[in-house]
């Protein structure tokens, strides 16, 4: 992929009080949650360039969002030295996370990327030193860090209404249709990476604290779809003050996405947990006692946009940062390890210094319908 040296143009945007983006990549996630997203976010975010290897899709999506400048991937590095964008979305593929962030960094571009940050502890670590190196913010897209039900969750088990929070547990399980890209190994496929990163990260935010040792096994039912990457992957979190967290992570099962904390005097339970739509509730049961909580469905990618580029403007370290992203990845490397040792692996912790607190709380309307998707589909359809 190409790479540019050239200096940076950060916060020239034409409107200081704006952040311009290029979405590089028009995969799912981009065209049924971020593209639609800029409508919601338009405070301070503006859709300026699309870059895809499809010219058919960029041509159609630049029609239906108003974008006037698009860009093959071969020519990502004239989109970042071209002076009209200040940020770019990273909507790619996993194992493409890294090279085209360090690009985007040495242009002097501000980074959003997907999760996972990248496959290995190794490109995490390069992506952080280039977005340093360059002075420009990296953020990896937890949208749940904005989230006001986790947020809640978070604030709930802190305050000690549950007693000493003492066992995490969470299933997050979808059925993926054969031909998906997740179900690939050589793009960084595989349930851990897709959707357990959310679990392992639930479990960090919830105790504010990372593992010390980890135990996992890839499992398979046989079905042919899996001939790449496990069906799922259950695993076993040690944390300090002997905290445990267990959960799986499905690409063969119902749909699930749920998450419970048991502490010492009573519970905390959150469903759906993960979703990107909808609304989401949370049951906190003390004794005979339980209590029921609403989250009305938001806008959670515009949220993000929003913050993002508040970061930029106000020239702020945003959370989550790289070392966020690192901290999950180091944790699922070593977690595939175990998978393949039968052993338990020590995880050496990532300090975090930020975590999510309920200042971080962003309110917007929910998701907008997005436009006919093109040429993408959901992982179960």
């Amino acid at each position: 992929m190409p790479r540019t040296n050239g200096t940076s143009h950060r916060n020239k945007s034409n409107n200081k009080n704006k952040v311009r983006y290029a979405v590089v990549g028009l995969g799912y996630i981009s065209q049924a949650a971020l593209l639609p997203a800029f409508r919601h976010a338009q405070t301070n975010s503006d859709l300026a360039a699309l870059v895809s290897s499809d010219p058919a899709k960029l041509k159609k999506i630049a029609r239906t969002y108003g974008v006037k400048k698009t860009y093959s991937y071969e020519e990502y590095a004239d989109c970042l030295k071209s002076g009209e964008i200040d940020a770019v979305y990273i909507g790619l593929p996993n194992h493409m996370h890294r090279a085209y962030a360090e690009s985007a960094a040495q242009a002097g571009v501000h980074i959003l990327c997907e999760k996972p940050m990248a496959l290995d502890e190794a490109d995490c670590e390069a992506m952080i030193e280039a977005a340093e190196k360059a002075d420009v913010r990296l953020m990896i897209a937890y949208r749940l860090h904005l989230e006001a039900g986790n947020l809640h969750a978070i604030d709930a088990i802190h305050s000690g209404k549950i007693g000493d929070p003492r066992i995490f547990s969470s299933v997050f399980s979808q059925q993926v249709k054969p031909g998906n890209s997740r179900l690939k190994k050589d793009v960084g496929g595989g349930a851990v990476y897709d959707m357990g990163i959310y679990c392992i990260n639930a479990a960090r935010y919830l105790y504010k604290a990372e593992p010390t040792e980890v135990f996992a096994w890839n499992l398979n039912s046989g079905d042919q779809r899996f001939e790449e990457v496990p069906e799922m992957t259950s695993a076993l979190m040690r944390f300090p003050e002997d905290r445990v967290a267990y959960f799986t992570s499905s690409f063969g099962a119902a749909d699930r996405s749920v998450y419970e904390v048991v502490g010492t005097k009573g519970s905390l339970r959150m469903e759906p947990a993960y979703d990107m739509t909808g609304d989401f509730k949370t049951q906190i049961t003390i004794g005979d006692r339980t209590t029921k909580k609403v989250f009305k469905s938001r806008d959670q990618f515009a949220a993000e946009l929003v913050y993002f580029s508040d970061c930029v403007i106000n020239n702020k370290e945003p959370e989550p940062s790289g070392r966020e992203g690192l901290a999950d990845v180091r944790i699922i490397e070593a977690m595939l390890k175990s998978a393949t040792t039968n052993r338990p692996v020590s995880t050496e912790p990532v300090q975090i210094r930020h975590r999510p607190d309920a200042k971080m709380d962003i309110e917007r309307p929910p998701l907008a319908k997005p436009a006919e998707l093109v040429k993408a589909a959901a992982p179960g359809g």
